[in-house]
């Protein structure tokens, strides 16, 4: 018995998130041009690796992602990844001395974050407190609050990067087996969060409760991973009663006047099991 939910795969055209992506990637081009025009090459790769950064963005800001991270936790999460892991570590790998040299003069007073003892903090506290149900619940219902968290996610990821990519000096201790354990704890900073979702109990977030309160809408939470929640808890599925119940009404607090009709189970795992021994 699999979770149905309605799929949402419209293209997203927020220009608070949008314009900013093409400004940086018209400013790059520009420098790229201006250097060339000078008799500077700026390696292929590096260009490469920057217009690689860009459609990162882009495919978490514009693409079916951003519309289904409005309504699945699973693309949510994936929009996080997108844009504070992978779009920063791309954008900066395509930065060199000459592209940044305009920016100099600004950049050296922010030399102090290139420190992996400045850099990890901020990144880690930025990570946890977004994902607080306060802050989660109001990036999901408020796309001002939304492109913030985005802002955030972005900024704190290229600090993360920079002790690693040197794109501002790192400290001379900080050689490649310090490299190699600050990825690692990155890393594990990162799957703590995971098990925090994962054995939490769901919902985590009072978007993907039901109207009634008193469920889950798993097609919300899940849907991939829904044979696999069956299984944490003890269900037995095929068997009528209380435990599940289909075609109650969803309606994603985020997205008004939307609703699906999704599997659902009660809240909290002791009633689930009691519910479904009875059912046996």
């Amino acid at each position: 018995m699999l979770a149905h939910l309605p799929v949402d795969t419209n293209w997203t055209f927020d220009p608070l998130q949008i314009v900013p992506t093409v400004v940086l990637a018209v400013l790059y081009a520009r420098r790229v041009r201006t250097l060339r025009a000078r008799g500077i090459a700026v390696p292929v790769w590096r260009i490469a690796l920057f217009a690689t950064g860009i459609a990162i963005l882009l495919v978490a800001l514009v693409s079916p992602v951003h519309a289904l991270g409005e309504r699945l936790f699973s693309f949510h999460m994936l929009q996080h990844v997108l844009l504070g892991d992978l779009a920063p570590l791309a954008l900066l790998a395509g930065l060199s001395g000459p592209i940044l040299r305009p920016a100099l003069a600004f950049l050296h007073r922010l030399r102090f974050l290139a420190n992996p003892l400045v850099a990890l903090p901020l990144w880690a506290v930025n990570l946890y407190a977004w994902h607080l149900p306060y802050l989660y619940d109001a990036a999901v219902r408020h796309d001002s609050v939304h492109a913030l968290e985005h802002l955030c996610f972005f900024i704190a990821g290229t600090i993360m990067w920079l002790p690693v990519l040197e794109t501002l000096p790192a400290p001379e201790w900080f050689g490649t087996g310090a490299k190699i354990g600050y990825i690692a704890v990155v890393r594990a900073v990162e799957t703590v969060l995971g098990n925090i979702f994962f054995w939490a109990g769901a919902p985590f977030y009072a978007v993907y409760e039901t109207k009634d309160a008193r469920h889950v809408a798993v097609g919300a939470l899940e849907p991939k991973f829904y044979r696999q929640l069956v299984d944490l808890l003890e269900l037995d599925v095929e068997a009528p009663g209380p435990h599940l119940q289909t075609g109650l009404e969803f309606e994603c607090r985020a997205s008004a006047g939307r609703r699906a009709s999704t599997t659902a189970v009660p809240l909290g795992r002791q009633d689930l099991r009691q519910d479904d021994r009875r059912a046996k």
